[in-house]
């Protein structure tokens, strides 16, 4: 297939007229109902007609790659197709137009379905009690992380580390140092936790280890169990990083891992694309002797009523406004009703057997670090490309060309030149075989070809550390950016 990205010469809406077109018949009162002296004269907004605007959004919308149009094999991320019918139904009048400061008599279908996602995921992760606010997998760590601080305060216990492996994510680390904890990181032996450096590393002071089953690099930690009694005889408790929950919904638990805290992503796992920042949610779940420590407030259900409750003395309190971003939830409802106890385990059945297939065809290519197994997703090292005096990144980027988004690279720091890839359950054997032929074909030639791809998208190579480091959010800044360009 010959991939050749659209693109289009899109100035911004505010630059779409050099005068915008003014609608004599837009009445600013709304019919009186408004005062004369409460309607703005000059708003800096542009007044353009619809189509315009449709036509504006379209155009970038067919310079984008998205999730729909192609695999999106990022590794960790999980960007997997979400079914249509999730997005129907956040549509609904009963979701889409109903409001958080309505009364609770009012929304009872809203509090049960909440309180009945609580449950299923309580089922999945193998936890006793779910709080569904975090809205971000993120912040669902920090939560989890403010759940482990008062856990410890409640015993009278100031500890003062997290322990995490050197595989974790990045959010780990910072999520302990947000909530002011030293971070300790524990080197890895052979991909998997060092079981002797992780003995060696608990202390008194060990509040938490966080970790991840499997792993960054897609290697089922089969020591977990033992990992799990070293920390619990130190006091200490254990946490569950859900980015990878993909690989293993319906076979094992969290919980059946003896983990005391797990984090979900909902906008990884269960039916909501996350693509470009956002939405996400991130629900915590917790065994038992922790469950009074959640968020507030708690949704309850006395016979047939449901009602948040407030009352929870030793809560770490709200996180987030309302109770969590509820299209999100909504979406993974639909999602968990739809696939059914027997239709996760499958995702995850056929999300293993993708990740394996798939790296079967390239790890001659490649390398393979580590161990052959692996579940949802694997790591191959770029290091072959240095010869040619190419890296990863360029390998990434010709990707485009054949119309694959490029996997993750350079995550994790324990490969040299890596290359991050999770097909995920949704993507076909077609798919897959025309990934690694792509690959293959990209390692063959012309080095030059490479060094300067991608060459068939809408936008050519970008400085990408620039765009992180001067982002430009708002058309005032825009305006503000292009004026001490002209100045200077």
């Amino acid at each position: 297939m010959t991939y050749r990205q659209a693109t289009h010469d899109v100035p911004t809406v505010f630059e779409s007229r050099e005068r915008p077109l003014q609608d004599e018949n837009f009445d600013g009162t709304v019919g009186g109902l408004l005062p004369e002296e409460l309607v703005r004269k000059e708003l800096d907004i542009p007044d353009l007609p619809e189509r315009d605007v449709v036509k504006h959004f379209v155009n970038l919308s067919q310079m984008n790659f998205g999730v729909d149009n192609g695999i999106y094999p990022l590794g960790s991320c999980t960007m997997k197709y979400n079914p249509k019918v999730c997005d129907e139904v956040v549509s609904w009048p009963t979701v889409a137009d109903i409001h958080p400061l309505q009364d609770q008599s009012t929304v009872q279908g809203a509090l049960r379905l909440m309180y009945e996602l609580e449950r299923l995921l309580a089922e999945i992760g193998g936890v006793d009690a779910v709080t569904l606010q975090p809205a971000a997998g993120a912040q669902g760590e920090y939560t989890g992380i403010q759940i482990v601080r008062a856990f410890h305060e409640s015993n009278g216990e100031e500890r003062k580390e997290v322990v995490l492996p050197d595989t974790a994510h990045g959010t780990n680390p910072a999520s302990a140092a947000m909530v002011g904890y030293d971070v300790l990181d524990l080197p890895s032996k052979d991909g998997c936790v060092d079981i002797e450096a992780l003995k060696a590393a608990v202390s008194e002071d060990t509040a938490a280890f966080m970790l991840t089953n499997p792993n960054t690099l897609g290697i089922f930690e089969k020591d977990v169990r033992e990992m799990a009694g070293i920390i619990h005889d130190a006091g200490a408790l254990l946490y569950y990083d859900g980015a990878n929950l993909n690989a293993i919904m319906g076979k094992t638990s969290p919980g059946k891992m003896d983990f005391d805290i797990v984090h979900f992503n909902l906008h990884k796992t269960f039916a909501t694309p996350h693509g470009g920042g956002g939405p996400g949610s991130g629900p915590v779940g917790v065994k038992r002797p922790l469950e009074g420590f959640l968020p507030v407030p708690r949704i309850l259900k006395r016979g047939e009523v449901y009602s948040l409750d407030y009352d929870c003395p030793k809560s770490i309190g709200k996180v987030r406004a309302f109770y969590g971003n509820y299209a999100v939830l909504v979406r993974a409802y639909a999602y968990i009703r739809m696939m059914g106890g027997n239709g996760l385990a499958s995702a995850s059945e056929n999300a293993v057997l993708n990740s394996n297939y798939l790296k079967e065809l390239l790890k001659g290519d490649f390398e393979l670090p580590f161990s052959d197994l692996r579940k949802h997703e694997f790591v191959l090292s770029g290091r072959p490309l240095k010869a040619k005096g190419l890296r990863t990144m360029d390998f990434a980027k010709r990707l485009l060309d054949y119309g694959f988004h490029a996997p993750t690279v350079y995550f994790p720091l324990v490969v040299d030149e890596a290359i991050m890839i999770e097909p995920t359950e949704t993507e076909t054997k077609e798919t897959l075989d025309d990934f690694a032929e792509a690959c293959k074909a990209i390692l063959k030639e012309d080095p030059e070809v490479l060094r300067t791809a991608p060459h068939n998208t809408a936008r050519r190579r970008i400085n990408e550390a620039k765009a992180a480091r001067d982002m430009i959010l708002s058309w005032r800044e825009y305006k503000k950016k292009a004026a001490n360009q002209t100045s200077a």
